[in-house]
């Protein structure tokens, strides 16, 4: 049996890492030994409401033993491993895209987070952390009386 490369793409639209990949007739990121070389981080939505900010990281594959999350001073940092299966050697890949190595992902969050109430949920891949704002005292306004 003969596997063919299929591409649904144009030329035009590869990207960075798919022409190095055309030009060396492989994946260059294993034949340079790095999968990190084009990986992406992973991605989030942020999302600021009136009291809190709302949070979602993909991490499809990851378990929630897999993720760390904290707080150091005003940084909020997400991390994720995982040890990656070693590549069998009597396999013969034809083509591998992906693996579950490690991320990690540091957003500078804005003074006044009440860090004590950062509450973090996992499902289905996605990782939902509720960061609420501290509550600020209302300046008072009071008329005082002239006796």
């Amino acid at each position: 049996m003969t596997l063919l490369k299929y591409r649904t793409q144009p030329p035009v639209t590869h990207t960075f890492g798919d022409l190095l990949n055309t030009f060396f007739g492989g994946d260059i990121s294993q034949a340079l030994g790095s999968d990190d070389l084009f990986r992406r981080p992973a991605h989030v939505n942020i999302v600021e409401r009136e009291n809190d900010f709302q949070l979602e990281l993909l991490a499809p594959g990851f378990s929630k033993e897999d993720l760390t999350v904290k707080m150091d001073k005003n940084v909020l940092t997400i991390s994720a491993e995982k040890k990656t299966d070693a590549l069998k050697e009597n396999e013969r890949y034809t083509r591998r895209e992906f693996s579950l190595s490690s991320f990690e992902r540091s957003f500078r969050l804005p003074e006044g987070i009440d860090v004590e109430k950062i509450a973090a949920q996992h499902s289905d891949g996605v990782l939902r952390l509720s960061i609420p704002k501290a509550v600020e005292p209302k300046p008072l306004v009071k008329r005082i009386s002239i006796v």
